[in-house]
């Protein structure tokens, strides 16, 4: 049987079971829910996710990020990692680090892939569901990004230079080009984009 989920008031709560939950998670809970870190180099959302044994009903939200989005997965989902709220430990089917620029560890983005049964998102702001059919590309600033099914994005700035890549402030005008067909979730984007002064190039990621 699928593990249930209800979303509520801003609150996604869940029955006992194992569950995969962001840190600080859950915000309230009957019984016991005792958290187990995930260990080991491959485990690449290891600091955005943990295993938590829940052995009654627990309620996730997050103060932070009060809108939540549940996402079937009827076919794989890749999750930002940091932006998942709750979801089966079952539904997990591995994590990577996706470089938006290659060969640089600027802009990296945790990703978590699920295979099966669902996921909760958990976001800053409203988020909207755009269908990408095939043929067409979808532009997307990586702060907005949610979740996708499809290709892997890659990675587009109009303008960039060698400083940008190795300086810690990287690109200030980046985008992520997705490929149909695909669904992506996204939300409202926080940060103000800046012209570049350098010249730039398109690169895949």
């Amino acid at each position: 049987m699928e593990p249930k989920v209800t979303i509520e008031g801003g609150f996604a709560e869940v029955g006992a079971g194992a569950w995969l939950m962001g840190r600080g998670q859950p915000a309230a809970f009957f019984g016991s829910a005792v958290r187990r870190r995930r260990k080991g180099f491959l485990v690449r959302d290891r600091q955005s996710l943990d295993l938590v044994e829940t052995s009654s009903a627990a309620k996730c939200a997050d103060a932070r990020r009060p809108f939540l989005t549940h996402i079937p997965c009827a076919a794989p989902i890749h999750a930002v990692s940091s932006k998942v709220l709750v979801a089966p430990a079952s539904a997990r089917a591995g994590a990577q680090s996706m470089k938006v620029i290659p060969m640089s560890m600027r802009s990296v983005l945790c990703v978590t892939e699920f295979g099966r049964e669902w996921v909760v998102m958990a976001t800053a702001s409203r988020t909207v569901r755009l269908q990408v059919e095939d043929g067409d590309t979808l532009s997307v600033r990586p702060e907005s990004v949610v979740a996708w099914t499809g290709s892997r994005p890659t990675g587009f700035c109009p303008k960039l230079g060698v400083w940008d890549i190795l300086l810690p402030r990287g690109p200030r005008d980046l985008l992520l080009h997705f490929y149909g067909p695909s669904v992506v979730w996204a939300e409202g984007a926080g940060v103000e984009s800046r012209k570049l002064k350098v010249g730039g190039r398109c690169y895949g990621a």
